[in-house]
């Protein structure tokens, strides 16, 4: 009976030490930045700024403002939770090559950025960049984009805003939810800091809704994406699935390539060019 009391101990004093340890190092599993110095040169083949935004708690943010001559319209980009802005200002020139002006900022701790992470301070920021772009471009020509972790960011802003639409790539019902189903033997719910509830955002979301996931995705289920799809209660929404598509490879397959040029009226455009 001792030893049957003892291995209880253990075994509860083991879960116990694993709890606390995912609740102090929870931000290193979602966040993986990269960091940049100050004096790093941006270097790309499309004509861009780079700008600096300062937050309230006088956080500077970094972020790259690319433009064509004659835009489309305006892509407003949360990026995913890897890397910073010069891995994903290559990513964005997909949709400058498409004749569309984007604005990608990179979040506190990543890149050039600075501050101290929040959710709180990730939608306060990317609100602080969304006044950036209203300050260049009228609101109707606004197109909200989130990545994976960034599609609960578009998500909050598109609630709080009237952009002309919100795209999500490889979203998740909410941030607690996944964690929920991944680390399904903890009680996640009573310590994550970061539950990013992008189902409960999306129920304000006046704007069309267009999703984008990969059948294979192992990082956001694709069902977690159709998910959130399903709880969406305007009718201009659109789920495009992307077979055999990963988590971050979308771009290479034709069903993406083809939906985001339907979704954002290329397709459309060209149609109307050949008549």
């Amino acid at each position: 009976m001792r030893k049957l009391k003892r291995g209880i101990k253990v075994l509860l004093g083991g879960y116990l030490l694993l709890v606390i340890m995912l609740y102090f190092l929870q931000e290193k599993l979602i966040f993986l930045p990269t960091t940049l110095p100050q004096n790093y040169s941006f270097s790309f083949s499309q004509p861009f700024d780079e700008i600096f935004l300062t937050a309230a708690d006088d956080a500077v943010l970094n972020g790259l403002h690319f433009k064509n001559e004659a835009p489309k319209g305006t892509i407003l980009y949360f990026h995913g939770n890897a890397g910073d802005l010069s891995r994903w200002g290559n990513i964005v020139t997909f949709f400058v090559d498409k004749g569309f002006d984007v604005i990608v900022m990179d979040y506190r701790t990543y890149g050039k950025s600075s501050g101290t992470l929040s959710e709180a301070a990730l939608y306060k920021d990317g609100q602080l960049f969304y006044d950036y772009a209203l300050d260049h471009y009228q609101e109707q020509n606004i197109i909200l984009y989130g990545r994976s972790l960034g599609t609960g960011i578009a998500s909050k802003l598109a609630s709080q805003n009237q952009p002309r639409q919100l795209i999500l790539e490889t979203p998740y019902y909410s941030l607690l939810d996944l964690a929920i189903k991944r680390f399904p033997f903890l009680p996640v719910k009573w310590f994550l800091k970061y539950q990013l509830p992008s189902n409960e955002y999306t129920q304000l979301v006046k704007c069309p809704i267009n999703i984008f996931h990969g059948t294979d995705d192992k990082v956001v289920p694709y069902d977690s994406g159709e998910r959130l799809f399903n709880s969406l209660n305007i009718k201009q929404k659109q789920f495009i699935s992307v077979p055999d598509g990963e988590h971050n490879n979308l771009v290479d397959f034709d069903a993406y390539r083809k939906g985001i040029d339907q979704v954002l009226g290329i397709a459309q455009a060209n149609k109307s060019d050949d008549k």
